[in-house]
This record gives structure tokens, C-alpha cells and sequence, in this order.
């Protein structure tokens, strides 16, 4: 196991020095000195998103119990990422939260097919990342990016991605086809939320004067806000993919 983790260790290493060495921005404004390179990224997700899941019946393919089952079953197999890194962070309650929402799920919820961890038992998910992790080591928000089909980041947050997928405790588990299907399942849920919050995602990218401008704002808004910092418009600070029901 050891010697499985080593070749973990070096980027974890230089993805948070870099980013430590990111000056981070204002508490409010942005900063996106590769805004034309960004739009042209955002055009090309854009033209995928549209293709994907704009119009038509589209969104009504797939009942709303299918689209949350597929959700419930990739976010249980990321819970395991969130738990090091709120340990990463010196966090051992949501740690522990999570910790305790993984078994629960995992056993009573069908291999987390159903989620009676929050309906039962009152252990909502505790959301973080290893850009949550950086910004707790002071680590700068750097300049806004677009990826290609992964949206609005920034270069910290990427880094962040790239670290998670690295040290995803289930990566040192599972292999072969259980490595195969757990990572379907994880884009499975990515494109179960698209779908189940289409309508809200749909007025953001199809229907906004200046798409790319929107999505910048509100990514950065909600983001700052889901990591404690000030955020100009707290009104405006929300996610486009939060669950409208609350559950």
C-alpha cells in the first residue's frame, strides 16, 4: 500500500506549492487575464452542453427516481475523498459526518443506491475537495479558468482536481472493472444533476445575455461563499445545481 501511495505524493506536493505561490485575488471582482481563451472554451462547452441536453424532451428521458438513484450512487463513492481531505483540512467532524454516511449508505442504503443517511439519520453530505484543502493551507484562488467539458474552475481549483483524483482512497481499493464502474458511476452523476436541474442550468448558458459572463460570476460567488470567504452579493452566492427540493 505503501509504495502504491508514494507516486501520489509528489504531485500533492508540488500542486500545493504552486498554488501557494498563486496571489490570491480581491475578496470580490475577478480575475481572468486568459478571458479569450476561456470564452472560446465556453463556446465549445456550450455547443456540447446544447447538443447533449438542451431541447426537445431531453430532460423528461429519464424519471426524476432514476436520475436521483444514479446521483445517490457516484456521490457515495466520492465520499470516501471528501473524508481525507476534511482530515487534510484538521476538520474531524465532517470527517466523522461523512465517515458515518459512507457505511450507512453502503450497506442499509444498497451500495448507496438510496441515501437513508440523510432521510433516516439525519447526516447530510459535508461537500469539500482539494481545493477546499488548499485554500485552508492559504493556498491563492489564482485566475479564472473554463475546462473543456469539466466548466468554471480556477487555477487552484484545478489543481484541486487533479490532486483529488490522485489520492481517492477508493483508487488504492478497487481495480479492474470495479475501478471501471466506479468511475461510470461518478460521471453518471454528473450527468444525472445536469439533467435533474436542467431548467436552472439551461437559463445560465442558453438564455443569459453574455452566457460566459454569468457563469463566471456565479461560479466564483458560490465558491467563495461554500469556502467562508466575503462574497459582494450574498444573494446572488448560490449553485445552479443545488437540489431545488432540499433533499
Amino acid at each position: 500500500m505503501f509504495s502504491r501511495a508514494l507516486p501520489v505524493l509528489g504531485p500533492v506536493l508540488v500542486a500545493a506549492v504552486l498554488s501557494g505561490c498563486t496571489a490570491p485575488p480581491p475578496a470580490s471582482g475577478v480575475h481572468d487575464p486568459y478571458e479569450a481563451e476561456n470564452r472560446k472554451v465556453h463556446a465549445f462547452n456550450k455547443s456540447v452542453d446544447k447538443a447533449l441536453f438542451s431541447g426537445g424532451n431531453k430532460k423528461d428521458a429519464i424519471p426524476e427516481p432514476v436520475l436521483r438513484t444514479v446521483s445517490n450512487f457516484g456521490g457515495n463513492l466520492g465520499l470516501p475523498g471528501k473524508v481525507l481531505n476534511s482530515l487534510l483540512q484538521g476538520r474531524p467532524e465532517p470527517a466523522l459526518s461523512n465517515s458515518f454516511r459512507f457505511v450507512i449508505n453502503s450497506t442499509l442504503g444498497v451500495a448507496g443506491l438510496f441515501d437513508p443517511a440523510g432521510s433516516s439519520f439525519g447526516l447530510p453530505e459535508s461537500d469539500t475537495d482539494f481545493g477546499e484543502t488548499l485554500h485552508v493551507w492559504g493556498a491563492g484562488e489564482g485566475a479564472y479558468l473554463e475546462l473543456p467539458i469539466l466548466g468554471p474552475s480556477t487555477e487552484r481549483d484545478l489543481a484541486g482536481k487533479v490532486v483529488d483524483s490522485l489520492i481517492d482512497p477508493l483508487g488504492f481499493v478497487l481495480d479492474g472493472d470495479d475501478a471501471k464502474i466506479a468511475t461510470a458511476a461518478k460521471i453518471g452523476s454528473k450527468i444525472s444533476d445536469r439533467l435533474r436541474f436542467g431548467d436552472t442550468v439551461d437559463s445560465i448558458l442558453h438564455e443569459s445575455a453574455d452566457s460566459y459572463a454569468q457563469t463566471r460570476l456565479l461560479y466564483l460567488q458560490n465558491r467563495r461563499f461554500e469556502l467562508g470567504m466575503q462574497v459582494e452579493n450574498d444573494e446572488d452566492a448560490y449553485d445552479p445545481y443545488a437540489d431545488p427540493y432540499g433533499q
